[in-house]
């Protein structure tokens, strides 16, 4: 069974640098209406998006092992997702698409294929990462879903912390009093074992983020040994039309079906 890396070894610890450090302490409550229009702002860029392709090197660790690969990744609003994982020679490693709560894997190299499965937990099992379509679409344009913001903290002229209503923490931060807002990280809770993952977003570029942290948290915010993932984005292409066949896999007829259960048992980062 092949796996999303181009290197794999076991690992006793994550291996990425610290997390962006976010505020702690009581801070100063503010009026909803005004973060509400604060997470507008921060959100107004990203919220047009409605396709975006690119290439992507992976870094990190997921399920015990250091991960270094490639994909290559193209999102569509709002909850579409197909991801190729490069091989160095002949085909790519696996093909993954999901619309909503539907996913297909082809493992391109070992001829398996995995049909209507749930996209977290198919995910989980071939690359450690527990998030579905809807999940990768806003982490990969840096965006958020849209949601009522129910409480919010300011933390001097630099931060504010909101809590949504799904439960999601968001994190806003700008360079001046007067600078407009940026959205930098936000903590949601995976749809599979509820593993809490944090998503942090660096190098907007057309706003846009080129570097992005994907990692599981704990309930101190400090990094989880689920998965901590680095992606490093490049060849940014955005609103340019995807048509539907993009998101539907090419089944080659000598494909054999793999189950879940077969995937986890036996799937990459399980080592055999």
């Amino acid at each position: 069974m092949r796996a999303l890396v181009l290197a794999a070894a076991l690992a006793t610890a994550a291996c990425g640098p610290p997390l962006l450090k976010l505020p702690t302490g009581a801070g100063t409550p503010i009026e909803v209406s005004r973060a509400s229009i604060a997470l507008e702002q921060a959100t107004d860029a990203c919220r047009s998006i409605r396709t975006l392709t690119a290439e992507a090197a992976v870094s990190g660790s997921a399920g015990g092992h250091r991960l270094r690969g490639r994909l290559s990744v193209g999102v569509a609003a709002p909850a579409s997702v197909r991801l190729e994982a490069v091989a160095p020679f002949g085909a790519p490693l696996f093909f993954f698409v999901a619309t909503d709560n539907d996913a297909t894997l082809l493992l391109s190299q070992d001829d398996r294929i995995l049909e209507h499965g749930q996209p977290a937990a198919v995910l989980q099992a071939v690359a450690g990462v527990p998030l579905g379509a809807a999940d990768l679409e806003g982490a990969l344009t840096g965006c958020v879903p849209t949601g009522p913001v129910t409480m919010a903290t300011q933390f001097g002229d630099e931060w504010l912390a909101l809590s949504r209503a799904d439960g999601e923490m968001v994190y806003l931060r700008r360079a001046a009093a007067t600078a407009p807002w940026r959205l930098v990280a936000a903590v949601r809770r995976a749809a599979v074992d509820h593993v809490q993952w944090r998503a942090d977003y660096g190098d907007r570029q057309n706003d846009v983020p080129r570097a992005i942290r994907l990692a599981s948290v704990d309930d101190d915010g400090r990094t989880g040994r689920a998965f901590d993932l680095q992606l490093t984005l490049s060849q940014v292409d955005v609103n340019t039309p995807l048509g539907p066949d993009v998101f539907v896999v090419q089944i080659p007829p000598t494909a054999r079906p793999i189950t879940l259960g077969e995937l986890r048992e036996s799937g990459p980062l399980n080592g055999r």
